[in-house]
């Protein structure tokens, strides 16, 4: 179910949350809210102890709480209610999907990252949230001016996080130093307080994006038509099937792996399960082969689980229509519709 709020923001009903995959490239933050007000992000926000005490503190601000865990989720949507912020929305997403597809350049005017996890074993660094290129997607999200909010128990993660803002061109601190040990003001989360009763020292930090070009790194993907090839291929889908070997291929910094085929009853149908990998977007989505009464093949995308036709999907199907070119002599092209501009399709 698509999550636009049906009334306006004054009245009845309001849904709370809202589904990542089911949203627009970029989302109309005034069409969510059913009104235009600065955009408040907090990323991972737990419990959701911070966000509703955030709203409250807000209530001119449109407040968002991004969050990947269900349970999370749900908590934080019965928070909402029971404090009666009409102005909170949460939703399932990573903070990268979140910036770079749902919002534009300047949508976003602060940003809260209470407490990420710090993967502190040796080879986990990797991991982290906060670093180099996250900070440049963030500049390219946040409007000058906008701000963003840190604060962290873990001594190693706040030196990295300082030294990955302080390499930065598009933050400056808005404090004396690169982070303050002690914050009076700030409402305490509910594992700050934890770490703050073992003893443990936090590190807060507020840097505000200046008004300088943020690097164009993050173009938000376009979405293409929906993709389909039809061919001749004298074979039948049984001996399709039977030649089926896992495919995977790259181009464009998409890639692409076909694991499985699978053919339903009645020997019409081929279902091929394929896993697409495009920056900020990975999609686990089927595509189809599917014979047709004048006896040629449509190679298409399954609508299962609200894919979108990004250029990853016509790779994959321009991909799979390649290898069917492959199986027999007399197999031809007789019509697609696959955009990707890339030498990869030229036999299309």
């Amino acid at each position: 179910m698509l999550a636009w709020p049906n009334t306006p923001y004054n009245s009845g009903m309001v849904s709370y949350e809202l589904y990542a995959r089911q949203l627009p490239w970029p989302v109309d933050w005034a069409q969510v809210y059913g009104r235009a007000a600065p955009l408040l992000v907090e990323i991972g926000f737990g419990g959701g102890h911070f966000l509703v005490d955030l709203a409250r503190r807000r209530p001119a601000a449109n407040i968002l709480g991004v969050e990947i865990a269900l349970p999370g989720i749900r908590r934080g949507v019965q928070k909402l209610k029971t404090a009666g912020v009409r102005h909170g929305r949460v939703i399932q997403s990573t903070a990268e999907h979140l910036l770079w597809l749902c919002c534009a350049p300047d949508a976003v005017s602060e940003v809260y990252i209470n407490f990420p996890d710090p993967w502190p074993k040796a080879g986990q660094q990797h991991r982290r949230l906060i670093n180099d290129t996250f900070l440049a997607l963030l500049a390219a999200r946040l409007l000058p001016g906008g701000t963003l909010y840190v604060a962290t128990d873990d001594p190693d993660y706040a030196q990295a996080i300082a030294g990955c803002l302080e390499r930065s061109s598009t933050f400056i601190s808005c404090l004396p130093a690169a982070f303050v040990t002690e914050d009076t003001v700030r409402p305490r989360t509910k594992y700050e307080l934890i770490a703050l009763d073992a003893g443990r020292t936090c590190h807060y930090f507020r840097w505000q994006r200046q008004a300088v070009p943020a690097p164009r790194l993050f173009p938000i993907p376009k979405e293409l038509p929906m993709p389909h090839v039809i061919m001749h291929l004298p074979l039948n889908p049984e001996e399709i099937a039977s030649r089926f070997r896992p495919q995977q291929f790259s181009a464009d910094n998409v890639h692409v792996r076909l694991p499985l085929m699978f053919q339903a009853a009645g020997g019409t149908l081929l279902l091929v399960e394929v896993y697409i990998h495009e920056a900020p977007l990975s999609q686990r989505v089927g595509l189809l082969v599917r014979r047709r009464e004048d006896g040629d093949y449509l190679v298409g995308l399954s609508e299962i689980g609200f894919p979108r036709p990004t250029p990853g999907v016509h790779l994959a199907i321009g991909g799979l229509a390649r290898w069917l070119l492959g199986l027999h002599q007399d197999t031809a092209v007789k019509q697609h519709n696959l955009t990707v501009e890339d030498d990869y399709f030229n036999e299309l």
